[in-house]
C-alpha cells in the first residue's frame, strides 16, 4: 500500500496489507493528508514517548496475525496520557491495544450498544460497574486512518467487571461501544517480538490479582478435605503405642551407660515422645538418652534436666520447675532400636547394697541401718524386704543358700550379721530420689502437623482475600464510583 505525501513526496509504504483509508499522516513530515483531495489538512505531533509499536509492525495475538495501522496518543487534563494502537488483520477486522502506565487492554468494537444505568451497565448477561467518565483530546498520532481523525473533545465512559471492561466513546452525537480485557505485557512482547515495554506503575483498570483467589480457595478446600481423610485413615490404621517403659536406679548407671532391650518401630517417620519422671525436691537430675538404630548404628542423642525447687520468701511460698519433663525425638524412621541410658542426680548417693553382705552362692544383698533393721534386696527385680528380727533373716538366708546342715557356716553367718556396719540414714537418705522413670511412646498418629497444615491453609486463604481486597481498593482509588469507600 503506497501513499505519496504531496508535501515532501515521501512514499508511505509501511503497510503489508491493503485497505481503504480516509487520511494518513506522513511518516517523514508528520502532515495529515486527506486521501480524497491529496491535500494537507494540518501538521500532527509525532507520538514518541513510551511508544513501543511502530506503524506497519506485525504481530500475532490469540492466533490471529495483525498489523499496526495507526497510533493515537490521548490526553486528559494537562499531564495524563495513554496510547491507543489500531490493529487490522488480513480479513479487514479491526482490534485495538490501549496502554496506560504500562498496563495493556485488548479491545474490540461492539456492533450494538449496551444498556446503561446511573452506576452500572449490562452486557452479555454481566453487570459492569461504572468506573469513570474521562474527557480527552488527541495529542499525537501516526499512521493510516479509515475515518477522519477527530481532534475535538471526546468522552470515554468506562465500566469494569474484574478483568473485563466495556466503554462508550462519545464524540459529538456519534457514540461507539467497545469491550476490552486485560492482556499481559509479556504477551505483547512475545506477539510483536519487542524487548522493552513502558515502565508499569500502579494498578491497571482491569489488571487481575496475582492469582485466582476463588480457584485457589477451592483447591485449598479440596486439599484440606484430602488431608482430613488421610488423617482419618492414619487414626484408624495406626495407634500411638508405648514401646519402652522402665524405672532406672541412679546407682545402676553411675559412671556407665545402661543398654536397654531393643524395640521395633513400624510405619512412616514419626516423633518418638519421651517422658521422664524423678522425685526431685529442691534438687536436680539429668538423663541422657542415645537412640541407636541397630541396622545403621546411627545414634540420636538427647539430654534433659529435671529440677524442682520451692521455698518461702517474704511470707509467700514459691515453686519452680517440675518433677517430670517431656520431649520429642522427631522424624524417627521405622526400624529396630535400643536406648543407651545414662543418668545422674544431685548428691550422687551410691547404692548401699553394693557394700552390703552378699553370700557366695546368693542372688541377694543385705544391709542394716543404725536402728538394727535389716534390708534384703533381690538382685533380679531389685525388690527390697525389711527384717526387724535377725533370726527370721538368718533362717531365710539359710534356706536360700542351702546351709541347713552346715552348722559352722550358720555360726559364721550369725557373726557376720551381728558385726555388719550400719548404713546410717537408710532408707530415708538413700531412697530419696533414687530412681528415674523413662517412658517412650511412638507417635505415628500426630495432630500437630495436621493442625499446622490446616491453620496455614486457613491463614493463606484469609490473607489472599485481604490482599485482593487491598488490591481492588487500590485499583478503584481513582474512580468516582468506587465500591471501597474507605480508599
Amino acid at each position: 500500500m503506497d501513499h505519496i505525501c504531496p508535501i515532501c513526496q515521501t512514499n508511505n509504504s509501511e503497510m503489508a496489507i491493503d485497505f481503504a483509508i480516509e487520511e494518513f499522516i506522513c511518516s517523514h513530515c508528520n502532515a495529515l493528508i486527506g486521501v480524497r483531495n491529496n491535500t494537507q489538512k494540518k501538521n500532527i505531533k509525532k507520538p514518541v514517548e513510551n511508544v513501543v509499536l511502530e506503524v506497519g509492525r506485525k504481530g500475532i495475538l490469540y492466533g490471529t496475525e495483525y498489523w499496526v495501522i495507526n497510533i493515537v496518543i490521548k490526553k486528559y487534563g494537562s499531564d495524563t496520557f495513554w496510547r491507543e494502537y489500531s490493529l487490522k488483520d488480513r480479513d479487514g477486522n479491526n482490534v485495538f491495544l490501549s496502554e496506560s502506565d504500562g498496563h495493556w487492554v485488548f479491545i474490540r468494537q461492539l456492533e450494538t450498544a449496551f444498556k446503561e444505568s446511573k452506576f452500572y451497565a449490562d452486557f452479555d448477561g454481566h453487570k459492569y460497574r461504572w468506573y469513570e467518565t474521562t474527557p480527552c483530546t488527541t495529542y499525537a498520532a501516526a499512521g493510516y486512518f479509515e475515518d477522519k481523525l477527530n481532534f475535538g473533545l471526546a468522552n470515554y465512559k468506562e465500566y469494569v467487571n474484574g478483568t473485563e471492561m466495556i466503554s462508550r466513546e462519545q464524540f459529538g452525537n456519534s457514540p461507539q461501544y467497545f469491550r476490552g480485557s486485560h492482556i499481559s505485557g509479556s504477551a505483547i512482547k512475545k506477539a510483536f517480538g519487542i524487548n522493552a515495554l513502558p515502565f508499569r506503575t500502579g494498578i491497571g483498570i482491569v489488571q487481575p490479582f496475582f492469582f485466582n483467589v476463588r480457584q485457589c480457595t477451592n483447591i485449598m478446600a479440596v486439599t484440606a478435605l484430602l488431608i482430613c481423610l488421610l488423617q482419618l485413615y492414619v487414626m484408624t490404621s495406626r495407634n500411638n503405642q508405648t514401646i519402652f517403659e522402665q524405672t532406672i536406679n541412679f546407682a545402676d548407671v553411675n559412671d556407665k551407660e545402661l543398654v536397654s532391650q531393643n524395640f521395633n518401630l513400624s510405619g512412616g517417620s514419626a516423633p518418638l515422645k519421651v517422658h521422664l519422671y524423678s522425685d526431685v525436691d529442691n534438687s536436680w537430675a539429668n538423663v541422657g538418652l542415645g537412640l541407636v538404630n541397630e541396622k545403621t548404628n546411627e545414634v540420636t542423642y538427647a539430654s534433659k534436666d529435671i529440677e524442682q525447687y520451692s521455698g518461702v520468701e517474704d511470707g509467700e511460698s514459691w515453686t519452680e520447675g517440675s518433677k517430670s519433663e517431656d520431649f520429642n525425638l522427631c522424624g524417627i524412621p521405622q526400624g529396630t532400636y535400643h536406648f543407651l541410658i545414662s543418668a545422674e542426680k544431685e548428691g550422687g548417693i551410691p547404692d548401699p547394697f553394693k557394700s552390703g553382705y552378699r553370700p557366695d552362692n546368693g542372688d541377694f544383698s543385705i544391709i542394716q541401718n543404725e536402728t538394727g533393721t535389716f534390708y534384703w534386696q533381690n538382685d533380679k527385680d531389685k525388690s527390697i524386704t525389711p527384717y526387724k528380727d535377725r533370726w527370721a533373716l538368718v533362717n531365710q538366708i539359710i534356706e536360700r543358700t542351702n546351709l541347713q546342715k552346715n552348722l559352722k557356716e550358720q555360726n559364721k553367718l550369725d557373726s557376720i550379721l551381728v558385726n555388719i556396719v550400719p548404713s546410717y540414714g537408710y532408707p530415708e537418705n538413700h531412697e530419696r530420689n533414687a530412681t528415674v522413670k523413662i517412658k517412650a511412646t511412638w507417635l505415628p498418629v500426630s495432630f500437630w502437623n495436621f493442625g499446622i497444615v490446616l491453620v496455614c491453609l486457613i491463614v493463606f486463604a484469609g490473607l489472599s482475600y485481604l490482599g485482593r481486597r487491598i488490591f481492588e481498593g487500590s485499583k478503584w482509588s481513582n474512580s468516582s464510583n468506587s465500591p471501597y469507600p474507605s480508599n
